[in-house]
């Protein structure tokens, strides 16, 4: 369990703390409006209305008592710059931004901030991914060279093992679980077969998985 400082509320902000109160972390969150702190009230463990720009305000928090600080101001990007900023000065361990731009991306780095999410970038990418192909399920984008793609298995590799196959040699593509009837089991060896009916989780780079299942 960890506890988490969250300001902003909006959308991205609401969601983001539903998470982890399914987690089971402690979450504080502070928003500057009075019906988005109180609509987060039931799901959260404290809440606090505030200006996340003003000093006084975020070192009445404690920034440093927190394992991290997530800043979801969306709708300022001003004042989400300024509240990351703050954050560093007031020595938060670790801190983490939303970016709406590659531009905000970059600033948000260069004022304090350990990581910035950018959901409309990751969205679109999980979104061409998805839609280019009807093999593939889920895509998970680790950093610019590999990812987590789970697919359906191939009519032509059903029954067959992780060996017979050589996938790792022939498409420099690791298996990392299969999934059937349901469930993922995660424990694979070359000797396991394949399901005729179910999915592979596997992690490689955008071209060897193209090229392995013949995705265009």
């Amino acid at each position: 369990m960890k506890t988490v400082l969250l300001i902003g509320l909006g959308r991205f902000g609401k969601h983001i703390a539903a998470e982890l109160n399914k987690l089971d972390h402690q979450i504080m969150a502070v928003d500057i409006d009075e019906e988005r702190v109180n609509n987060i009230l039931p799901i959260v463990t404290n809440a606090q209305i505030g200006d996340s720009t003003n000093a006084e305000f975020l070192s009445s928090l404690g920034v440093r008592n927190y394992d991290v600080c997530i800043v979801t101001i969306g709708d300022d990007f001003q004042n989400s710059l300024e509240t990351v900023s703050q954050l560093r000065e007031l020595g938060a361990k670790k801190i983490i931004a939303r970016a709406s731009t590659g531009i905000q991306e970059k600033f948000l780095l260069r004022n304090g901030a350990d990581r910035v999410v950018y959901p409309e970038k990751q969205l679109a990418a999980w979104t061409a991914i998805r839609c280019t192909s009807d093999h593939i399920l889920d895509y998970i984008e680790l950093d610019e060279d590999y990812s987590i793609y789970e697919l359906e298995v191939p009519s032509e590799w059903h029954g067959k093992t992780i060996l017979q196959l050589d996938i790792r040699k022939k498409y420099n593509i690791n298996v990392l679980g299969i999934r059937e009837g349901g469930r993922l089991r995660m424990s694979v060896s070359p000797e396991t077969p394949l399901p005729w009916n179910g999915s592979i989780l596997v992690l490689g780079n955008v071209k060897s998985v193209q090229k392995c299942f013949h995705i265009q």
